[in-house]
């Protein structure tokens, strides 16, 4: 029966995988059902190889008896995934390590780290808590408007948490990589990501210098973005006029109730219910 169960999440995960789409248009709807598509499905089979564990190799579930080969594949898909998180956290502390032996400069009253290095960067690294790094050649590159607004695109990775949330989107892409379009609907998440820090400083600062900003930073190629960063030209060129596109155009007004309700991704946990089944 626990053998079932699994089968049933990883083709339910799949279906889900295979069948959505990404609507076009608004950011905010793109990325709400981007993200439902990337996380709901191996949240679903996350919560299923929990229940099995917890209903572990004895007893019986809806008359029919249970085995140990479920709970083994159980125990060894959780340990991997737990060894995979890890991983991304022992890289994300090396990668914060290394930054913390970066000289610090003051940048429009926020503290920043200064890469030695020609080219053109600037992003938040750490956790939940993360600075901001900036390059030599930002600095000597970048007049001081253009500078503005890069350092106000940054404070919207700041303000949404982007290096804390995307650490654990990471890991799920890590883990799912088997299941179909995770590479895809990891790309369509950082690109939403850089329209979503893009629109934060275009509150703040003139969309067309920040247009500029990003024409020069990205067509200039960026350091590549590591565990723990979010970075102004991580969405990478071929996106570039997407993002220049969103920041010319007027924001479209949307409704609340047009956004997906986040009550749907209780429907992942369904599965530990079947633990108060087994007997």
């Amino acid at each position: 029966m626990h053998l079932l169960m699994i089968i049933a999440a990883v083709t339910v995960a799949c279906w889900l995988r295979y069948s959505g789409s990404i609507p076009q248009g608004n950011w905010h709807l793109r990325w709400q059902r981007a993200l439902f598509l990337f996380l709901f499905p191996p949240l679903l089979i996350f919560m299923t190889l929990t229940a099995v564990m917890c209903m572990g190799t004895q007893g019986t579930m809806g008359g029919m008896y249970t085995d140990s080969f479920s709970y083994l594949l159980s125990f060894i898909f959780l340990g991997l995934f737990n060894i995979l998180g890890l991983k991304l956290a022992f890289q994300g502390w090396k990668s914060v390590k290394s930054l913390r032996e970066c000289p610090q400069l003051n940048l429009a009253g926020k503290q920043a780290r200064l890469l030695q290095t020609g080219a053109l960067f600037a992003g938040q690294m750490g956790f939940w808590q993360p600075q901001l790094v900036v390059s030599q050649g930002l600095l000597q590159t970048l007049s001081d408007e253009h500078l503005e607004s890069v350092l106000a695109h940054e404070q919207g990775h700041y303000q949404y948490r982007d290096t804390f949330w995307f650490f654990w989107l990471g890991w799920v892409r890590s883990c799912t990589a088997w299941l179909p379009n995770t590479e895809l609907l990891w790309q369509e998440l950082l690109m939403l990501r850089e329209l979503r820090a893009d629109n934060y400083a275009a509150s703040q600062v003139d969309p067309l210098i920040l247009a500029e900003s990003l024409l020069l930073v990205v067509s200039n190629q960026p350091l590549a973005s590591e565990v723990c960063c979010a970075a102004l030209g991580s969405s990478g060129v071929d996106r570039l006029e997407q993002r220049i596109d969103a920041l010319l155009t007027p924001p479209e007004t949307i409704s609340e109730a047009k956004l997906q309700s986040w009550h749907i991704f209780l429907l992942a946990f369904l599965p530990l219910l079947t633990v108060v089944f087994h007997t």
